[in-house]
């Protein structure tokens, strides 16, 4: 018989000295390496994206920054130019002087915009110029923005206290006997508030009065430390002031807010309604001034994105219509 023999190929070659278990560990290092390496570019990706997003936020958040400074900008512009043109009420193109008791205002640029309300302190309730009599102020705005009549009452006679010069405890107050028996003792001021922050040292007053709970106002935004008077403007007080001014009503207010939207017939209404409340007008009130220092919020967007970078400042306008900055918080 004659025998055939099968081609099968050329045989395998063996490296010498590598046996199939080192090859098996050398195909799971090489795996581990692929892994490795794959963990690695991820990462880097994950990175550059994460680092890309960053760039472009803080791009994003430095030009709300500028929009928000453009309106303080133009805000003061405003200010001055209404004090240079007390009776002009619309400029050579029809744009409405911007008012000063809080309106809001918003301007359009590139496709980005900003908001910006500026405020008469003048309209405002003065801490400092209270007193026995005007005091009753502070107390209607309290109960009015839902604080207890007694801790309320405590509010008010503690702030009387806190700024006179001496000891005497008003029926609802406080001096230093009661603040040096806190666990955290401190004396009373007995000197003009600094900022109204520093109410939160004062008897009965708390954050959520003072700032809001997310439900409600506070009342910070409508009390100042910088009026030059102790009357409030009704011209630009705001709703909540006048709300709590003795006299007012909710009809008296309504017609002053309304005829805030006309300033042309503005004066003559106020002729009207300064009949109806002439108690208050002696007392607590007055017309036809503004004061040179206000606030002022501006608030920067990007296109259609609801937060913002918003700014508080308070300026006081000089006789020369030069200005300076008293206070001013960015972001706020």
């Amino acid at each position: 018989m004659t025998k055939h023999s099968e081609n099968i190929g050329p045989a395998r070659q063996r490296i010498p000295g590598l046996t199939d278990d080192s090859r098996g560990i050398a195909l799971i290092m090489v795996l581990w390496v692929l892994a490795v390496l794959m963990v690695i570019v991820l990462s880097f990706s994950y990175l550059s994206r994460t680092e890309s997003l960053a760039a472009v936020a803080f791009r994003q958040g430095v030009e709300k920054k500028f929009l928000a400074e453009a309106g303080i900008e133009r805000a003061v512009m405003e200010i001055i130019y209404r004090r240079m043109n007390p009776n002009v009420q619309t400029d050579v193109e029809g744009v409405t002087t911007w008012r000063v008791d809080g309106a809001p205002y918003t301007v359009t640029t590139g496709g980005d915009h900003y908001t910006v309300a500026i405020t008469d302190e003048s309209g405002k309730i003065n801490l400092n110029t209270l007193n026995d009599t005007s005091v009753i102020i502070l107390k209607n705005l309290l109960i009015n923005m839902g604080v207890e009549g007694t801790q309320a009452d405590t509010i008010a006679d503690s702030v009387l206290d806190w700024k006179d010069p001496d000891d005497l405890v008003r029926l609802n107050g406080a001096e230093s006997d009661y603040y040096m028996a806190l666990p955290n003792p401190y004396k009373a001021k007995n000197a003009n508030f600094d900022t109204l922050e520093e109410l939160l040292l004062v008897k009965g007053m708390t954050p959520e009065i003072l700032y809001g709970d997310g439900t409600k106002k506070g009342i910070i935004d409508f009390l100042t430390v910088n009026a030059n008077s102790a009357q409030i403007n009704v011209d630009t007080a705001p709703k909540e002031v006048l709300m709590a001014i003795p006299g007012m009503t909710a009809d008296v207010v309504a017609a002053i807010m309304d005829a805030r939207e006309n300033p042309v017939d503005y004066a003559t209404a106020m002729q009207g309604l300064t009949a109806v409340v002439q108690a208050s007008f002696n007392q607590f009130i007055t017309h036809g001034m503004t004061g040179n220092v206000f606030s002022i919020e501006s608030s920067g967007f990007k296109g259609d994105a609801k937060g913002g970078y918003t700014i508080k400042a308070t300026v006081t306008i000089e006789g020369d219509n030069t200005f300076k900055y008293k206070y001013y918080k960015s972001p706020a």
